[in-house]
């Protein structure tokens, strides 16, 4: 009877309210780094190798604006037409680069602080294709899945940064993809965020839309609640142009950056892990030290998201294991020159959200937290090599965040937690622990519990449907996009907004 009485405490303490962030089991930012791939030494020889690339073979296809700063500052034009960047420049720009930062959630002064070893999960992606949730085929992705995908992960604790996910195929022009998925993302969530940019002009544009959605010009340079994601480069080496001129204008329109490198190991970048780690820190410290000739410690972000291939076919695999253990080098890499880092991980190659994409996604994520990312991107919703998005896999991915958080957070050893007097209670007592007054004050502040994950008997799970964790993740998609309609932007500042640009997005239901 005892047993029984314990649990019933049990289960009542759990249905009470939910503590306060800061008390609960896991929360954003919390300390990460006990994982380390690489030795000291061994980041020395890549951050070594990063230094010799810039200085020796330097960066193609270097914009006007870029050629001008570097060489004023002591680099040079050789005879391949190639920027070079003396190592001294580059340990300069690191010296002078923002350590941390804060991403704001909308119009507020808190918000993710990026920096250190803390530890953030964030989607992201250009995927092109959507696992629909209602038909569980793919088609092409459209504006409207950009809005669904922000509102389902403004539902979703475990994601801290939601950056778009999917490509807007349904707009015409690449102005009408910028504005407008930036509209969709700021609208479907409070949380911190972020979007991309096809071309140097949308970039004001977007930020003075921010602007307006914040009630006042200048109210997103002093309350950014957005990162751009920029891939700059084109591996190996190379600058992408309109990527590039977008990176310069970012800076002037004071938005957080993402300096994105993505080199393929074995066909952009070397099939040697160590050799596609060290030209990826080559090029985003390229990106770093041009930033920083324009605006000194301008927020941004290393983003060393060194992708693998499957050699036997040469495509992308996102789930690999030697993914999972590059990036979380690369997280390593980013702490050890002291600067925010962002990598990508999460990236199944399973078309499904089955056994295959758990664990890969597991896996890697796993690494990457434990390594210390600043922000892990892609940890939430991605299918089939970044190429399709689904949205019960972001539920279910929601889950395994809040697991793995549980793993960065570690074991805390102190007397208390010993227990030693506690063992003694129930030793000289009831003999178990089920209705302890620890175990009652300890099943949200040192737990974590699954949202749509199954943990009953097998006869009782049969009792209650049967249903697979997929089928509960849809019930929980229906839901909420019946049922959650986010209202931080204001009908005035939408209006204001729609009549100023081109929203094709239909208006928000209040």
């Amino acid at each position: 009877m005892s047993r029984r009485s314990g649990g019933r405490a049990a289960r009542v303490a759990l249905r009470q309210s939910p503590l306060e962030a800061d008390a609960r089991a896991v929360h954003p930012g919390m300390s990460g780094g006990r994982f380390k791939p690489l030795t000291e030494g061994q980041c020395a020889a890549v951050f070594d190798a990063s230094l010799g690339l810039l200085e020796e073979l330097g960066m193609g296809q270097a914009t006007p604006e870029f050629r001008a700063l570097v060489t004023a500052a002591g680099g040079h034009i050789d005879e391949y037409d190639r920027l070079r960047f003396p190592r001294e420049l580059v340990q300069q720009a690191i010296a002078s680069a923002a350590k941390e930062f804060t991403v704001h959630h909308f119009g507020a002064d808190d918000g993710v602080v990026l920096g250190g070893d803390r530890v953030h999960f964030a989607t992201a992606g250009a995927a092109v294709l959507m696992l629909d949730h209602d038909t569980q085929r793919f088609r092409h992705s459209e504006l409207n899945d950009c809005y669904n995908t922000a509102r389902l992960a403004d539902t979703l604790d475990h994601i801290h940064v939601f950056v778009r996910t999917v490509v807007a195929r349904d707009m015409e022009t690449s102005r009408l993809v910028d504005v407008n998925t930036a509209f969709a993302t700021m609208a479907g969530t409070s949380k911190p965020q972020g979007t991309s940019f096809f071309e140097p002009e949308h970039v004001h544009e977007v930020a003075a839309m921010y602007d307006i959605a914040l009630g006042g010009e200048g109210e997103f340079r002093r309350r950014p609640f957005m990162i751009a994601n920029n891939t700059f480069v084109v591996p190996p080496l190379r600058f992408a142009h309109d990527s590039a001129l977008c990176l310069a204008e970012q800076v002037r329109a004071g938005i957080p950056i993402n300096l994105l490198s993505a080199g393929q190991a074995g066909a952009t970048s070397p099939a040697a892990l160590a050799g596609s780690l060290a030209q990826a820190l080559a090029e985003c410290l390229a990106g770093l030290t041009c930033v920083n000739l324009l605006s000194p410690g301008h927020p941004c972000i290393m983003g060393l998201w060194p992708f693998v291939s499957d050699l036997r076919t040469g495509a992308m695999s996102g789930g690999s294991g030697e993914e999972a253990v590059l990036n979380a080098a690369a997280a390593q890499m980013a702490n050890y020159l002291g600067l925010p880092s962002g990598v990508a991980a999460g990236m199944a190659d399973s078309k499904q959200p089955d056994n295959q994409a758990g664990h890969e996604k597991g896996n890697a994520v796993t690494l990457a937290a434990n390594a210390g990312a600043n922000l892990v991107y892609e940890s939430a919703g991605m299918l089939a090599s970044l190429m399709a998005c689904s949205l019960e896999a972001m539920v279910i991915d929601n889950d395994m965040l809040g697991a793995i958080n549980r793993t960065v957070r570690g074991i805390e050893v102190t007397p208390e937690t010993l227990s030693s007097a506690t063992i003694a209670d129930v030793v000289r007592g009831a003999g178990h622990f089920l209705g302890h007054s620890q175990t009652l004050s300890m099943m949200q502040s040192e737990y974590v519990y699954p949202e749509v994950g199954n943990r009953l008997s097998p006869d009782d799970w049969v009792d209650a449907g049967a249903r697979s964790v997929v089928d509960v993740a849809h019930e929980r998609v229906v839901t909420t996009l019946a049922d959650h309609v986010p209202s931080h932007l204001t009908p005035e500042a939408e209006q204001q907004i729609r009549e100023t640009f081109d929203i094709r997005l239909p208006p928000l239901r209040r």
